[in-house]
C-alpha cells in the first residue's frame, strides 16, 4: 500500500546556492550575529557598535567587511564616521529561503508513511530552526 501523497511544493525561483553559502558563512560567527542584532534596531555608527559590542576597531572592521562583502550590510560615510545598516533586500532573500525550508520540512513531515508517532524532523536530527 502506498503512503500518503506528498503535498505540492510551491514554485520558487532558482536558488543561488553559492550566494546563500556566502550569506550563511557571514552569519556563522557570534560577533557578526551580534552586529546584525544591533543593526536590527536601525543604522549604527562604528563608535556605537564598538561600545555596545565591547570590540576593538580593527576586529569590528574585519567583521563588518565580511557582512558587507556578503551583501548583508551597507554603509555610508558622514564626516569621519561610517554608519552601517542592514540591507533589506538581502534580509528578505534569507527570510524567503528559510521559509521555503520550513514549508518543505512541514510538507515532508506530513507525508511520512505509516501510523508511527510523527516526530518533527528537527527533533530526529537534534536541531530546531523554527
Amino acid at each position: 500500500m502506498a503512503g500518503p501523497a506528498v503535498p505540492a511544493r510551491r514554485a520558487h525561483p532558482r536558488v543561488d546556492v553559492a550566494r546563500l553559502a556566502r550569506l550563511f558563512h557571514a552569519l556563522s560567527d557570534e560577533t557578526r550575529l551580534r552586529i546584525v542584532g544591533k543593526l536590527l534596531h536601525g543604522e549604527q555608527c562604528v563608535c556605537n557598535l564598538m561600545d555596545t559590542l565591547d570590540a576593538g576597531q580593527s576586529r569590528l572592521s574585519f567583521h563588518l567587511k565580511t557582512l558587507k562583502d556578503a551583501g548583508l550590510v551597507t554603509d555610508r560615510r558622514s564626516g569621519r564616521w561610517i554608519h552601517y545598516s542592514l540591507h533589506p533586500g538581502t534580509l528578505a532573500e534569507l527570510q524567503d529561503f528559510v521559509g521555503t525550508v520550513q514549508e518543505d520540512a512541514a510538507r515532508l513531515d506530513a507525508a511520512r508513511c505509516c501510523d508511527e508517532k510523527k516526530t518533527p524532523l528537527g527533533q530526529l536530527y537534534g536541531f530546531s530552526l523554527f
